[in-house]
């Protein structure tokens, strides 16, 4: 017998892990396993392995400090070495005191969570969101979700006026809100928000009296025409009082998914002594904190692996995209992240979620195919689905393929306006 928190945890298990979970168990290879899932499920950069492979794999020298214990919230050599990263990034000095190393960036949004929210207080999201949001921020905090929806006809982009909204119905339901949540790169859209945008939504918080937090761990993986602006930027601030804590990690951009690195950022004492002692629940080992500095400490390597990651990034991206229109398949375009959200709405067979999921379970049995369905994120609106395309081409080619065979043969019983058209951007 478990506790019922630990019941209701274990039931929260996200969609997109199980997905994921299922998918590499049984793993399509030409040869070897043709019958297997092509994963294009999973926001895994697989693509710069080439890149990383020398240093990563090399041979180094293991002080004995790197396989002692450490401050469990970042060894001072990490923190210092990520510090002019994140300060070219967001365009702001960056206080290597002010951040907190822990494992993932999963582990920095629950505890961030924790720290502001009492059980039951609100944070307020737009969406569609990360659809791991709910676990990561609500979990263990037990605060409440609260969307704030984009609209479809926008592209679903970033609107303060939502937020607004979302706060102002949060209050008048005598809920507390303590932070609105903002992903740039959003995932699952690929949308970059503008300085203009992000600078209002901050005006928003400020007069609601929350805080923010800042998911920007898609920050150096931006390739489109909008060009990545941090909510620390100072264009954004603006002499502002709201506070920001910032979420970043080594997953996305780094491409080192498995090495559950992340980092927290804040500038407030009161929530960086709780944060750091919430760290204690969640180090990251000391030799991988090694590994990182070193690679961190060589800063001409690093700049030249986040260009040719772009660069790579950039290409997939219009690879997929150029597959799903040659099949008459409509997405909101892109401008950062490893995903396209893909408009399906054409082939729902009738109404709401449940032909959305009906559509997935097909998509899933008939082409072994993993990619998500929007409900996972929170979709304002059934029919949109993630694809993410930072894998090997020519599994994003066959998978792409498949899908567009199966939705050829199930034909478009619905045409939403504005659906089903190629909508991504033309080369640059």
């Amino acid at each position: 017998m478990v506790s019922k928190r630990a019941a209701e945890l274990a039931a929260d298990t996200p969609a997109i892990a199980v997905a994921h979970l299922a998918a590499e168990a049984d793993p399509y290879h030409p040869e070897r396993n043709p019958g297997g899932y092509l994963n294009l499920g999973t926001a895994e950069n697989r693509l710069v392995w080439d890149l990383l492979e020398p240093r990563v794999a090399a041979a180094r020298r293991v002080r004995p400090e790197d396989v002692r214990y450490a401050p469990l919230y970042g060894t001072a050599a990490l923190r210092e070495a990520a510090a002019p990263l994140l300060a070219a990034t967001w365009r702001s000095p960056v206080d290597p005191e002010n951040l907190v190393v822990v494992s993932g960036a999963t582990a920095a949004l629950d505890i961030i969570a924790s720290v502001l929210c009492d059980p039951g207080d609100a944070l307020v999201v737009p969406a569609p969101y990360y659809g791991a949001l709910p676990l990561d921020l609500c979990g263990r905090s037990g605060a409440r979700l609260l969307p704030a929806p984009l609209s479809a006809a926008d592209g679903f982009r970033l609107d303060p006026g939502a937020v607004d909204r979302a706060l102002a119905e949060a209050r008048a339901e005598g809920l507390t809100a303590r932070a609105v949540v903002l992903t740039s790169p959003c995932n699952p859209t690929g949308n970059v928000h503008p300085p203009a945008v992000l600078r209002a939504c901050l005006e928003v918080a400020e007069r609601h009296g929350v805080d923010v937090i800042a998911d920007e761990i898609y920050a150096n993986s931006v390739y489109g025409p909008d060009t990545f602006t941090s909510l620390l930027d100072p264009r954004v601030r603006e002499g502002g009082t709201v506070r920001v804590h910032t979420v970043w990690g080594f997953a996305k951009d780094f491409g080192l998914s498995g090495l559950k690195a992340g980092v927290l950022h804040t500038e407030d004492p009161e929530v960086l002594a709780a944060a750091r002692a919430l760290a204690y629940f969640a180090p990251v080992s000391t030799d991988t904190q090694a590994l990182l500095s070193a690679l961190l400490a060589d800063g001409p390597w690093a700049a030249d692996f986040l260009d040719r990651n772009r660069d790579r990034l950039a290409r997939s991206y219009r690879h997929a995209a150029d597959t799903l229109a040659a099949h008459g398949v409509g997405h909101v375009p892109a401008s950062g992240g490893f995903s396209i959200w893909t408009d399906l709405r054409p082939w729902l067979a009738g109404g709401g979620f449940g032909a959305e999921h009906a559509l997935w379970q097909r998509i899933w049995e008939r082409t072994r195919v993993n990619l998500l369905p929007g409900q996972v994120f929170g979709s304002p609106e059934p029919g949109w689905f993630r694809i993410c395309h930072t894998t090997d081409p020519a599994v994003v080619r066959d998978a792409l393929t498949r899908l567009g065979r199966l939705l050829e043969s199930v034909g478009a019983p619905s045409r939403p306006a504005g659906a089903g058209r190629a909508t991504h951007p033309p080369r640059p």
